[in-house]
């Protein structure tokens, strides 16, 4: 058979192309084609780095697979604990301060009013002084025609109540001027109004909005989370451990796990003295070794007093009843052996407070006034021996006489 012609020779100088989806055979120089096909022949791709992506997707995996022992079990048993709804939260608790005849706007403001007055303050603390306020018309421009003063006598004594003051008349301000009287939509945005943190933004978001954007941990739920274990390392501040359960715990549990744990913590899992014996979860709490925290000293239940009432009187504590009976015993011999005021036993009650240089001084101050006594005890006895001595004389002196008489007599 004979061969069948190319369609690129090289006697040829130009080459065929057929017609391909309709278009029509052209014949076109080589030379043109091969400069067209170097341009794509030889360009060069960009380099792409990898190393990046590489080491990211290993660290989502590692914090994603941890998960603390038995968690779901301790859940069912939390539930199970808080069916009867009798801890302060679940009364009094932020959700249950706001008029439900009021606006939607008055309503979210309210919320948020609550929750800037809930830190650092019991629940009962919380609703007795949204009471009042929405007594008085708990809306943004009542707040801010009140006066300082008339806006503190209203809630005190919540803690803190002279710094809340000025927090909510500035973010009170703030929501007229760039919010129309309302509050914000966003987590983010509430965390930048004045007396407001990520624990008050989550939970006014669920509670205002509708919306779940974070856990809101307070003190119940960040000392409850390391106690049984929900952080995969000890957690040191809230935001901490709210970071450390949104790791692991599933997004349908993030509304509910702030609710559980605060009457939780309220009821049974005390800060101090804990319920251990009441708990269903006493068989699996990793705490459950742990020995029960003693009870609380007089001084912390004075440091709880202060905490409760913030009023600063200007005047000094007073002493615990504790040290005024030292006091008295110690004085008593002092009188006895009629020493100088400034004994040395009234010294030796304040060393464990002192620095190590007031110390030494209190030491050589000892030692001076044990000289000075010792100085004038020889010197009283000097005296007492000196009296003595002239009074024998004195009484002698004459009996001499008497019977030098008598005996030429």
């Amino acid at each position: 058979m004979p061969r069948k012609k190319g369609l690129l020779t090289c006697a040829t100088e130009e080459i065929n192309i057929k017609n391909i989806g309709g278009i029509k055979e052209t014949n076109v120089p080589k030379e043109t084609i091969s400069s067209d096909l170097n341009k794509y022949k030889f360009e060069k791709k960009p380099h792409i780095k990898i190393e990046f992506e590489e080491e990211s997707p290993k660290k989502e995996l590692s914090e994603g697979l941890w998960e603390p022992s038995n968690w779901q079990e301790f859940l069912v048993n939390l539930r199970n604990m808080r069916a009867n709804h009798d801890a302060p939260v679940d009364t009094m608790g932020c959700h249950m301060c706001m008029d439900e005849n009021a606006s939607p706007k008055e309503i979210r403001y309210q919320s948020l009013i609550s929750l800037m007055l809930s830190s650092q303050t019991k629940d009962q603390v919380t609703f007795a002084a949204m009471e009042r306020l929405k007594q008085r018309g708990l809306t943004v421009d009542n707040i801010l025609a009140m006066s300082d003063e008339e806006l503190g006598t209203l809630i005190y004594p919540v803690g803190f109540w002279k710094t809340k003051v000025k927090y909510i008349k500035k973010t009170t301000q703030t929501l007229k001027e760039q919010y129309n009287s309302d509050i914000p939509d966003s987590a983010e945005k509430l965390c930048k109004l004045t007396g407001v943190g990520p624990k008050m933004a989550h939970i006014c978001m669920k509670v205002a909005w509708n919306k779940v954007t974070g856990i809101g941990v307070d003190t119940h739920v960040h000392r409850i989370s390391n106690r049984i274990g929900w952080v995969k390392n000890p957690t040191a501040t809230p935001e901490d451990t709210r970071k450390a359960l949104q790791s692991w715990l599933p997004f349908e549990l993030w509304s509910e796990v702030n609710h559980l744990m605060v009457g939780f913590g309220q009821t049974i899992c005390l800060p101090i003295g804990p319920n251990c014996d009441e708990c269903l979860n006493k068989d699996i709490c990793p705490s459950r070794l742990i020995k029960k925290s003693p009870k609380k000293t007089p001084a912390k239940k004075i440091k709880e007093k202060d905490n409760e009432k913030p009023l600063s009187t200007g005047k000094t504590p007073r002493k615990s009843p504790k040290i005024l009976p030292k006091l008295k015993i110690e004085k008593s011999p002092i009188n006895l052996n009629v020493k100088s005021p400034k004994s040395p036993t009234l010294h030796t009650t304040k060393e464990f407070t002192k620095s190590p240089t007031k110390r030494k001084a209190v030491k050589n101050l000892k030692e001076d006034l044990e000289e000075c006594t010792s100085k004038n005890s020889i010197k009283q006895k000097k005296d007492n021996h000196n009296k003595q001595e002239s009074k024998i004389k004195a009484r002698k002196s004459p009996r001499l006489k008497i019977t030098g008489n008598n005996h030429t007599a």
